[in-house]
């Protein structure tokens, strides 16, 4: 039989009193956090091994990597951590862990943004199920044995902020996040998982914010967005030439927390066009640039039409479509030859 295991218990307890989880979270939802101090925005923080009771050479590399993967798959401006023999930061392994009877691993972020702790349990830990196995220290595990780089990776998460995941009753939807209150064995789908999943990244971007305006955003999150439109001139010569600006924000809401108000650069934004009595049509995409805005010059217009800009929600991001307000712009009759016979739109 494959095995779960609750771990973390020991360490959720003894820092209850100052990281007591923040309201409820439903499944498929960004993941829920702790109260406390966060990081500064892309801070490193140094670890080191505590004297004593350094990890095997083994566990180290597990470790190291998973520190190696908060950093690069967080997607966020959370805190990144780094290994140093002089780090303020400890983490240990073996007998001298508080972890309570049931954890395998736990830590402690009660000295954020200063410093935090993290412990391991001993290979061959006596639990009331069995014996724990690291993988990295069981040779040609088949089954039953703990990926150690997962579960740091879980551990460097609780660290940033992150609280265990809400997952539905099935848990069909495991693999949204590795920091999670069950703990799988090998061969288990997602047991060996060495990357943040979306709904931890969703939470690490709420909290620390993204790194760059063409940042994608988890699909965990559900962001409104705002689209505005401008105009270099509303009223043209026949043949005239407008320049068209948009710019695509994050809907500025408290609930978004550091997300609200965000440029949202580098995606697919339509310019529109509709003449009077007539239904919308895509008319160009707009080039962007920087800062979340978004250009196109129209020329040649020949008569007077409606404009607005569209947004449509893109695939694999977990942003809104948006659809700017309408610009009227005129085009005044031909006075210079070749004229039409007629007015006709084009």
């Amino acid at each position: 039989m494959i095995r779960t295991h609750r771990r973390l218990v020991a360490g959720l307890v003894l820092l209850a009193a100052t990281l007591a989880p923040v309201g409820p979270a439903g499944a498929h939802s960004p993941d829920p956090v702790f109260t406390g101090a966060l990081w500064a925005q892309d801070q490193n923080v140094h670890f080191r091994w505590r004297a004593g009771e350094v990890p095997p050479a083994a566990m180290q590399t597990a470790i190291k990597a998973a520190a190696a993967d908060a950093g690069a798959t967080r997607r966020s401006r959370a805190a990144v951590f780094t290994p140093d023999p002089a780090g303020a930061s400890w983490i240990n392994y073996g007998l001298n862990v508080a972890c309570g009877v049931n954890g395998l691993a736990c830590f402690s972020r009660a000295n954020a943004p200063n410093s935090f702790t993290m412990s391991f349990r001993e290979q061959g830990h006596r639990f009331d199920w069995g014996a724990l196995r690291w993988c990295q220290l069981t040779l040609n595990a088949p089954d039953g044995c703990y990926d150690a780089e997962n579960i740091a990776l879980d551990e460097f998460g609780h660290v940033e902020i992150l609280n265990h995941h809400v997952n539905f009753a099935d848990e069909h939807d495991y693999l949204d996040a590795v920091v999670q209150t069950y703990s799988h064995t090998k061969p288990n789908v997602g047991w060996s998982a060495h990357a943040f999943g979306r709904c931890d990244v969703a939470s690490l971007q709420r909290k620390y914010d993204v790194p760059l305006s063409t940042t994608t955003y988890s699909t965990c999150l559900d962001l409104a967005t705002t689209l505005s439109i401008a105009a270099s001139a509303t009223s043209v010569g026949y043949r005239g030439s407008v320049t068209f600006t948009a710019r695509l924000i994050v809907t500025d809401l408290a609930e978004y927390e550091r997300l609200g108000g965000n440029a949202v650069s580098g995606r697919v934004v339509t310019l529109q066009r509709r003449y009077p009595g007539g239904a919308w049509a895509n008319f160009a995409v707009m080039a962007a640039g920087s800062g979340g805005t978004y250009t196109y010059t129209a020329t040649g217009l020949t008569a007077t039409s409606d404009w607005r800009t569209l947004f449509t929600k893109p695939a694999g991001e977990g942003l809104r479509g948006a659809t700017s307000g309408v610009i009227t712009v005129s085009v005044s009759g031909c006075t210079t030859p070749p004229c039409p016979l007629s007015p006709v739109a084009p």
